[in-house]
């Protein structure tokens, strides 16, 4: 009972992870470095108690009585409009609709623009009342002129800017609700499949089998999953998912891999991806094939075991980007996007090399001592009847409060790296 309760308490840790990462994600969508108050909708709203962030692309909130229940949504033209400037600055609206998706007014929250021209809006009678009784998409697909939609007199620049961010603000939503893709898995889906059968099989087929097909295998994972599909998991990878969901529309394939990469280890106690998917592990095999015995070294204990701590600090890095939405590229972490020579960066092709080269000295170098990805993966590995709770799964625990701070400090966070920036 007890390796299964720590099996289940690791799967909770990574679960527990993505929905913060997924839950900070959509709060800086919907709110930015400016959230929204429940006290700013009452004006529309009486009874609203709380505020629910949407994750469709609306990218707005839901209204919410005390009980829970939706009295209708608002959402706001910043940061989405920042390219719709006024007089001098942008002004952030808030757009508030009822259940029926009908708009119920609008509020300006905040403006660059000057004092005198946002105050000739606000207390113009007229002009915010406008779009009152419009749907979303009569809103987004307005005509201003054809309308009736005007400047305010003397604050012309302020109050069509209000206008077009509102348009453009609604219709982005729209036009992007509209080209949501539909399922259509294409040949480098029946490709990756065709792989993790063949890697199941590998895996956990009969051994003189798995024997006769390893190198093979390698030879197709480096040729094939490296060189022509290039379709791998990395950091990168699992934040964009984490941040924006899974890509099931689009890339079925490899949304079927990261499950299959978490799931049959944590049930069978194998190692899947690392070993029989990753062409970067086989590359590092393959080398370790023809490379000459004499050269390699032996590590000392505290060196291997310091090394060892990299992976672990990898990881943690890489919340911190996808927890803070830090300007930094993810690929650069890790040799897989070097796959993909052609479009690959500089720091991604020197992890890829010096990783490899590394391999030709200690073998299964870059896994053992640099993949933040590899033990990801193998956390949730299953140990057998064996398994007690380790260090490992106290860091991980680490992981989760970290990141529930990071969740829970987002917006003084933002504020602060704004003000920093």
């Amino acid at each position: 009972m007890r390796p299964a309760l720590l099996q289940f308490y690791r799967l909770a840790v990574v679960a527990a992870i993505a929905w913060l990462v997924r839950d900070v994600a959509v709060h800086q969508r919907s709110h930015g470095d400016a959230p929204v108050d429940v006290t700013e909708v009452r004006g529309f709203f009486p009874e609203a108690a709380r505020l629910r962030p949407d994750s469709s692309e609306r990218d707005g909130l839901f209204v919410l009585d005390r009980a829970g229940r939706e009295l209708g949504y608002v959402v706001r033209t910043q940061p989405r409009c920042q390219d719709i400037i006024g007089y001098c600055g942008v002004t952030d609206t808030l757009v508030a609709l009822d259940p029926d998706w009908k708009i119920l007014g609008l509020k300006v929250r905040s403006s660059e623009d000057t004092a005198e021209h946002l105050r000739d809006v606000v207390t113009d009678r007229k002009f915010l009342k406008k779009w009152n009784g419009m749907s979303w998409d009569q809103a987004a697909g307005l005509d201003l002129r054809a309308a009736g939609i005007e400047g305010v007199s003397g604050s012309t620049m302020t109050s069509m800017a209000i206008a077009r961010s509102v348009k453009a603000r609604l219709q982005a939503s729209r036009d992007e609700m509209l080209a949501r893709p539909t399922f259509s898995p294409g040949w480098r889906d029946w490709g990756l499949l065709a792989v993790i059968g063949l890697a199941a099989l590998q895996a956990y087929g009969p051994a003189d089998w798995r024997r006769r097909g390893k190198l093979p295998h390698q030879l197709l994972l480096v040729g094939y999953v490296g060189l022509v599909s290039g379709d791998l998991l990395a950091q990168s990878l699992l934040a964009g998912w984490a941040r924006g969901g899974v890509p099931w529309e689009t890339a079925p394939g490899l949304a079927l891999l990261l499950g299959a990469s978490l799931v049959l280890p944590w049930a069978t106690r194998k190692p899947f991806y690392c070993h029989h998917v990753c062409p970067h592990g086989a590359a590092q095999e393959l080398i370790g094939r023809i490379r000459p015995r004499r050269w390699t070294p032996t590590l000392r204990p505290d060196v291997a075991r310091g090394l060892g701590y990299l992976p672990a600090a990898l990881l943690l890095f890489s919340l911190v980007v996808a927890m803070t939405a830090l300007p930094f590229n993810l690929a650069g972490l890790e040799p897989f996007d070097a796959w993909v020579f052609r479009t690959a960066g500089i720091a991604t092709l020197g992890v890829a090399a010096v990783g490899l080269v590394a391999s030709v000295f200690v073998p299964q170098a870059y896994c053992r001592f640099g993949c933040p990805t590899g033990a990801l993966l193998n956390f949730v590995r299953a140990r057998g009847a064996t398994d007690r709770f380790s260090a490992r799964d106290a860091a991980a625990l680490v992981l989760v409060a970290i990141a529930g701070a990071l969740n829970h400090w987002d917006v003084p966070l933002q504020q602060w790296m704004k003000h920093v920036g």
